[in-house]
């Protein structure tokens, strides 16, 4: 018998510890070579852990355990020869195949000197993964359509529905009792709320508010988003007109991308923007880097390619470090205002809400428009009430006439002017 250690390795710098958020297979289970067996928390990010080998698993460890890195959490029988329709192997079975049943695989499996049991699934049933998934979401089986070997629902299912656009709080209804439950909390949702306390504690913050009449941007969209899409093979959407717009307006007040280290402030000849986006474990803030080199084009796909990482659970602590402002987007939701909680170690972030039309006046008339109201919090240690007004206002001007980004927040007659 050749039994493999399979220890944590490390997410990244600083990381000494992770807990084992879910077990995507079973005690007992034949596992194939880099097939996910594990996902776990860091205190950035949720990482998939892969079989370094192909074998019978034995789990050292239990879903909920804060484990050290370099600590042994399963052991892979590496002599074991893989059971006839194991589940290692079911997505590449054909579905005319019948598996075997339970007890012979059971039979095949190695010796355990100290199991840790956890429950196996059914066929037809949604795998541990899916199922833990679909509770923090509150999504049930029957809005979710299976693809897995007997109707199994996978992890993957669920991302799918979830990213169809249903609505998952039509799952969630009162069941008249009064009942409690109590879960806890993950070592990632607990890092959030540590760092979000100590910004509350540790700086100066202060919120300052506009609004950007949209229509330029929106006639805009309407006008090129087709041509957009077909030569640049990615949609234009709002975001990346308001990180440009921000790259600008951080060049001309580069305070508001700096931040405090001791009793030194940083600054910083580039801007990594972090992007909020909504993942299935929570709010991630995936960073584009160098995005003041970007066009709209380069800053879509970025935004999207880590989107999709973000919702697939394949963030990584990397995507998410090192980022020097935040922008975040609550109008998604359908938020009208808010004010938004500084990312540390960064000093500002923009919130953008949803759009609304609004009576205003133009030219001494009363139009319908397309308001947006945006948030900017900020650290006043570092930026003062007039860069940060500044700041708000240089990107309303940008977004209210797009053709400026162009010319790095100048009007364009004033660049042909030479003025």
């Amino acid at each position: 018998m050749a039994m493999l250690e399979m220890k944590v390795p490390s997410p990244g710098e600083s990381i000494s510890e992770v807990e084992i958020a879910t077990w995507l297979v079973a005690d007992g289970d034949y596992v194939e070579k880099d097939q996910a067996i594990a996902e776990v928390d860091s205190d950035k990010a949720t990482l998939e852990l892969p079989a370094e080998e192909s074998g019978i698993i034995t789990l050292k460890a239990a879903e909920g355990d804060v484990v050290k890195v370099g600590q042994v959490v399963c052991l892979i029988d590496t002599s074991a020869a893989k059971p006839a329709g194991s589940a290692a192997v079911a997505a590449a079975t054909p579905a005319d195949v019948t598996p075997a049943p339970a007890k012979e695989e059971k039979a095949a499996a190695a010796p355990n000197p100290d199991p840790i049991k956890s429950d196996s699934y059914a066929a037809g049933s949604a795998s541990p993964a899916a199922s833990k998934l679909m509770k923090e979401n509150n999504v049930s089986a029957n809005q979710v359509k299976a693809s897995g070997k007997d109707g199994r629902i996978t992890k993957q299912d669920v991302i799918e529905a979830m990213s169809a656009g249903f609505s998952t709080d039509a799952a969630k209804v009162w069941g008249g009792s009064r009942n409690q439950s109590r879960e806890k909390m993950s070592m990632l949702r607990r890092k959030i709320a540590e760092r979000l306390v100590s910004v509350k504690n540790e700086t100066a913050m202060l919120t300052t508010f506009n609004e950007v009449d949209m229509k330029p941007i929106m006639d805009l969209r309407a006008k090129y988003k087709d041509a957009f899409a077909k030569h640049h093979e990615v949609n234009l959407g709002f975001m990346s007109f308001f990180t440009k717009a921000v790259t600008e307006a951080l060049n001309l007040y580069p305070s508001v991308n700096g931040q405090i280290s001791g009793n030194e402030m940083i600054f910083h000849d580039y801007a990594d923007i972090g992007i909020a986006v909504s993942s299935p474990k929570g709010l991630m803030v995936p960073v584009v880097r160098n995005a003041e080199q970007m066009s709209l084009a380069e800053i879509e796909r970025e935004i999207k390619r880590l989107a999709i990482k973000a919702r697939d659970g394949k963030i990584t602590p990397e995507d998410m470090t090192g980022g020097t402002f935040t922008i975040t987007n609550g109008g998604v939701f359908g938020s009208m205002l808010s004010t938004p909680i500084i990312n540390p170690p960064q000093s500002a972030i923009l919130g953008m809400h949803n759009v609304v039309e609004r009576p205003v006046a133009i030219n001494g008339k009363v139009e319908i428009r397309p308001i947006m109201y945006v948030a900017l919090s900020y650290d006043h240690r570092i930026i003062d009430g007039k860069e940060s007004v500044g700041f708000l206002v240089k990107v309303k001007e940008m977004l209210e006439h797009p053709e400026r980004m162009i010319f790095g927040s100048k009007d364009p007659l004033e660049v042909l002017l030479g003025i």
